[in-house]
């Protein structure tokens, strides 16, 4: 267990906008921060930070909540793992206690794969650095290669002794299950037997962007035909090739800081471009790049600048990446290395102001890239040409934005020497069907603006929903604050006649709040606000202090989670830019004890209305005695809703 004090400590350490930044690329928004979602794909922002109450909302998914709430949600750490994430983050040292065995054994099976995985890491270090097998074999690999300690350390490499069942006898001694090993894939069962998947192998842990360690790739260091070059593990709960890159952990802080990703393919690529200097870095592993490989560096960067070998063939090959980059709205350069070199190979031979240099002058735009690969092949066969401005022409309609679409157009006439006019009508020919599907969608969208008869009915707003949740965040935002407030008391004027005279008072807002609620035995309806409403009411009370940070640090995860939605909800249109628009909205501060007496008076307004058509009902099967009794009750309820209303300046 994490101690109490511990835990504080992180929490007011803690920056919400800085531990989020790790893994989205964040822009200012106010005095909130806005980015893309990394719970969904999506190319607008709908993703807000506020730094000021320490929460985050995402709008297309939902979800909200603080800090630790969103590493348990993004990383699927658990509340102790999150602690521990921001604590080893900001240098804070946590009081806990040592896992036992049985600790260990009732752990979710999710987590007892990452347990199981970081152990391999650890071992898999301890083998390379203190034994004779892992020096001599593992380590001396690493030295050839250029790797500095240094280096090696920062990416835990290790290595695999090359014996059959070495690590998972150590394993199961360590009390870890072998259902565990087998499901991470770093052992092999086979009837009664099992065998380490990665004997003798030179190991590279695949981490996710946190740091956590969800998989390995092994290097064989013989030669074997039977066996692969390299290894990978299986797929997993915890490992999904598709959706990781090899260096995201070490990269994403200066992808985000240069706002450009280098993309290469082999873990050392990235190890030796780290080693020179160069940061932001990334590998897909030696697998086809993804989707949702590419979202990953997009929550960072909008940028990215392929690094191909000098291998013509390979370079073919990977085309087929930049048009799923295209796809995702990313703008795409390509850099390409001498014949016989990788970027292995040059960062290693060269500085880092001769690398750095060399991929400045050499990074193409993709489309010069592609008409360099290709045109070659093509210049003089007049149907290979015209292949050759399909492809490109075909990447360039992947592209979303239609003004980049406009200008590669142009830049890929000049370049083949082909008018725009023709590949305009090239492109609208490979768009047609999605052509087609806009014109549908554009006749649609003018439809709206027609009068249609028999529309669907609009969906019913629940006013008392919405003022109950008002008042939640009224309280939330300014309960502690103290405000002079105008009550209306009724009274009778000489002529007998009921009239609200204003009386000014000084209150706290959650005073004002909670008195005048009670006084007229207003209920919540909504069982969230009603736990709420009281929660928040008991805190006040209590603590003279009441911050919003600390309160929602206390609460639990579904309470969290509401808070946010309710706090945020309101603060959305800066995602819309208003103020480019000269749209400036006025601050709530501004008039606290307006909004105060404002939302209780439209509650009251509206209980008024309810309780007039429950009398109206009650009429209909009622005796005309009775009725009249009614009727002077509806009566005096609608003068007092008329009064309210004046106060209001609303129209009847």
């Amino acid at each position: 267990m994490i101690s109490p004090s511990s835990i504080d400590q992180v929490f007011e350490t803690a920056r919400v906008e800085e531990v989020i930044g790790d893994f989205v690329q964040l822009k200012k928004a106010g005095s909130n921060f806005k980015g893309l979602s990394p719970f969904s794909d999506e190319r607008s922002p709908s993703f807000m930070v506020s730094p000021v109450k320490q929460i985050w909302k995402d709008f297309s998914s939902g979800k909200g909540g603080n800090v630790v709430a969103f590493l348990m949600e993004h990383e699927h750490f658990t509340y102790p793992e999150a602690i521990k994430y921001l604590a080893k983050k900001y240098n804070i040292e946590i009081e806990e206690t040592e896992q036992s065995n049985e600790q260990k054994e009732k752990a979710n099976e999710r987590e007892s794969l990452y347990l199981v995985s970081e152990f391999a890491n650890t071992y898999f270090q301890k083998i390379l650095h203190k034994t004779d097998q892992g020096k001599a074999i593992g380590l001396s690999y690493f030295k050839e290669r250029g790797f500095t300690p240094e280096t090696i350390k920062t990416f835990d490499l290790g290595y695999s002794p090359n014996e059959w069942q070495a690590f998972t006898d150590e394993a199961l001694k360590q009390g870890y299950n072998i259902d565990f090993l087998e499901k991470t894939g770093l052992t092999i069962v086979k009837d009664e037997k099992r065998f380490d998947r990665f004997k003798g192998r030179v190991m590279f842990p695949i981490k996710s962007m946190s740091g956590r360690v969800l998989g390995f790739g092994g290097r064989i260091l013989i030669n074997d035909k039977k066996a692969a070059k390299y290894l990978n593990s299986p797929e997993s709960d915890i490992y999904h090739k598709s959706k990781v890159l090899y260096g995201i952990y070490h990269a994403k802080q200066t992808i985000a800081k240069e706002d450009n990703c280098y993309l290469v393919e082999g873990y050392t690529d990235v190890i030796q471009f780290h080693q020179s200097g160069i940061k932001n870095v990334v590998s897909s592993s030696g697998t086809a790049l993804t989707s949702e490989q590419i979202r990953l560096i997009n929550r960072l960067t909008k940028n990215i600048t392929v690094l191909f070998d000098g291998d013509a063939a390979g370079m073919r090959a990977s085309l087929r990446g930049i048009d799923l980059i295209l796809e995702q709205g990313m703008n795409v350069k390509v850099c390409t290395f001498p014949e016989g070199e990788d970027p292995d190979s040059f960062a290693k031979q060269n500085s880092l102001e001769e690398l750095t240099q060399y991929l400045n002058e050499n990074a193409k735009d993709f489309i010069q890239f592609k008409a360099s690969v290709l045109y070659e092949e093509s210049k003089n066969d007049p149907i290979k040409k015209a292949d050759t401005v399909r492809d490109i022409i075909n990447s360039i309609s992947k592209i979303p934005d239609t003004i980049k679409k406009e200008i590669y157009i142009r830049e890929c006439s000049n370049i083949m020497d082909i008018s725009e006019e023709v590949l305009f009508s090239t492109l609208a020919q490979m768009n047609k069907k999605e052509g087609q599907e806009v014109d549908k969608q554009f006749k649609k969208d003018q439809k709206a603006f027609e009068v249609i008869k028999n529309q669907q009915p609009v969906e019913k707003v629940d006013v008392q929903y919405l003022l109950e949740r008002k008042i939640i965040e009224i309280l939330l935002l300014y309960g502690n604050k103290t405000e002079e407030f105008e009550d209306l008391v009724l009274k009778e004027n000489e002529s007998g006649d009921l009239g609200l005279e204003p009386v000014i008072h000084e209150a706290k807002v959650f005073e004002k709040v909670f008195l005048d609620l009670q006084d007229d035995e207003m209920e919540f309806t909504n069982p969230k606000f009603k736990t709420l409403y009281y929660t928040i009411i008991e805190k006040l009370n209590q603590d003279p202090n009441f911050e919003l940070n600390s309160f929602v640090n206390t609460v639990d995860n579904a309470m969290a989670s509401e808070i946010t939605t309710i706090l945020m909800e309101d603060e959305r249109y800066t995602l819309d830019d208003w103020e480019r628009q000269n749209i400036y909205p006025k601050a709530k501060t501004e008039t606290i004890a307006q909004l105060v007496s404002e939302t209780i008076l439209s509650l009251r307004c509206f209980l008024i209305d309810l309780k007039v058509k429950e009398f109206q009902n009650q009429t209909l099967n009622n005796k005309v005695d009775t009725n009249r009794n009614i009727l002077e009750e509806v009566k005096d309820y609608s003068g007092l809703k008329m009064l309210l209303s004046r106060k209001l300046n609303r129209v009847l």
